[in-house]
């Protein structure tokens, strides 16, 4: 296990750590089958300690339109002629070398990201899984024959789009690569990937140990700014279909650039998810799944629980409960495995929390622990907040309306069953929710009347590939996961067979 190779204290850690990253390669962009460098770089940043870990290549328009031309190159030449059967035995020959590598994947997720160890090491075999998801169904791809009234035979093809365009964000790297990934090579597509500027460096090495098993060009990985990188991505005309993970605002840029090429766009966008706490929940089942479902990951995740719609009946007990549990985490080097919580990957988005916390102490709302940096001087120079809850939370406040991405928790209480719907449901965002309750009336009727992609019971997760994922209203369009997002990487054809009189 990584944690087990660091004993030392946290800065020196760290620093092993960067030493360690620096030389498991280059970790450049990945074109056309070999590494790819620029004249110009740009550092990736340790949060815990806010020193450089490595340099990345800063690419531009030019590397995008190299990138392209490279994928179109190995589908028109090579990787369009491959059967479902021989994509699913490559990518299963590269998850044989990815497993090979989860302990260095992990090491590079946990530094990159601030995730704990144990954390980043879960979502690494969670990629690994999603891969081998798609490497097993991608071989039952098929089309479907169309009885008619007429004297012909009609069926219909599922073909590749060509060349996909995938922008993953920064709080999942190598899990959202494979959400991406998986489904677009086993459907027969070659890929530009831009992964987070932010954090790419699993990303890349996934790239570099695809190397000899797919054909040079059908997976590239090109790194830079949203703007310069993602831009030319998203608006280059020989990109076929666009796949996003991110914020509202750049998910609506996406949209304005595919439309121009009348481009198919799939979209995982934010969320303010709710978690509903009926009277009759058991509140140790309940506690635990909101604190999991906003402090796993230091709240970045887009379907965190972030509001808690508790009944007025429960409302005192679940308070202190919950509190309870907030204070229970252990803050610390996300190096070692007794640490359950890391600090937020960018300091932009420390900032951005803090200014959250300052309004809704603001507004009115009530702190009830949290609010701020944790007071170890060992943390000092990483970006960590403590788990942070509020209660007396009106819904139009903006803790209460806003995605905030980060471990602050709201709470306010409902009387009635049709007021909990009305709070859950009043959002602009709609990607996930989550029901505290013993009563199965209750169970379906809320996940019937909720707006939202999808719906927990009595827990946070856990996500699973054969479920798809994705989410209503500014949440996004379209899934990932599950055999519904096969569909968002094919083109149907239908063939007509005119069939004459039979003649000897």
């Amino acid at each position: 296990m990584v944690s087990e190779t660091f004993s030392s204290q946290l800065q020196e850690n760290h620093a092993e750590a960067r030493e360690r990253v620096r030389d498991i390669s280059e970790l450049n962009s990945w074109i056309d089958g070999s590494g790819y460098e620029t004249d110009e770089s740009f550092e990736t940043i340790d949060p815990v300690t806010d020193e450089p870990i490595t340099t990345v290549p800063r690419c531009s328009s030019t590397e995008i339109d190299t990138a392209v031309d490279a994928a179109w190159r190995a589908f028109d030449e090579e990787w369009s002629d491959t059967t479902p059967a021989e994509r699913s035995r490559l990518l299963l020959e590269w998850i044989d070398v990815l497993r090979d590598h989860i302990d260095e994947l992990s090491l590079l997720e946990c530094v990159d990201t601030g995730k704990p160890i144990s954390q980043a090491r879960g979502e690494v075999e969670g990629a690994i899984k999603t891969l081998e998801y798609y490497a097993s169904i991608c071989q039952s791809q098929d089309g479907r024959q169309v009885s008619t009234s007429e004297d012909l035979h009609l069926y219909t093809r599922k073909e590749p789009y060509g060349v996909v365009g995938q922008i993953t964000p920064w709080n999942f790297p190598i899990w959202a690569a494979a959400w991406k990934l998986g489904p677009a090579l086993g459907t027969g597509n070659a890929t530009v990937l831009k992964p987070s500027a932010k954090a790419p460096l699993t990303t890349i090495r996934i790239a570099e140990l695809s190397q000899d098993i797919f054909p040079d060009g059908v997976v590239n990985v090109v790194t830079g700014t949203g703007s310069e990188v993602g831009g030319a991505l998203t608006e280059h005309d020989r990109v076929r279909k666009l796949s996003f993970t991110g914020s509202v605002g750049v998910g609506q840029q996406v949209m304005k650039a595919a439309a121009e090429n009348v481009a198919p766009v799939t979209l995982e966008l934010g969320g303010k998810s709710p978690f509903i706490v009926f009277p009759d929940a058991d509140l140790e089942k309940a506690v635990t799944a909101v604190a999991d479902g906003i402090f796993y990951s230091t709240g970045e995740i887009c379907d965190a629980f972030s509001r808690a719609i508790v009944h007025e009946s429960v409302h005192e007990e679940f308070v202190d409960r919950f509190v309870e549990k907030a204070e229970s985490y252990t803050l610390g080097d996300p190096l070692d495995e007794e640490t359950t919580m890391g600090p937020l990957t960018t300091e932009s988005q420390y900032e951005t929390v803090m200014e959250y916390i300052e309004a809704g102490e603001n507004e009115g709302a009530t702190l009830l622990t949290g609010g701020g940096p944790p007071e170890d001087s060992d943390l000092q120079d990483g970006w960590f907040i403590e788990p942070t809850v509020f209660d007396d939370v009106e819904n139009d406040m903006r803790i209460a309306q806003e995605e905030i991405f980060g471990p602050v928790q709201t709470i306010n209480t409902f009387s009635s069953y049709d007021e909990a719907i009305e709070l859950a449901n009043d959002t602009e965002f709609g990607l996930a929710a989550g029901i505290a309750t013993e009563k199965t009336s209750l169970v379906h009727n809320s996940a019937a009347d909720i707006e939202a992609g999808l719906v927990y019971v009595n827990e946070y997760g856990p996500i699973l590939p054969e479920a798809p994922y994705g989410g209503f209203k500014a949440s996004g369009i379209g899934k990932d996961l599950g055999t519904e997002v096969l569909d968002h990487y094919q083109q149907t054809k239908s063939v007509y067979v005119n069939l004459d009189e039979p003649e000897l």
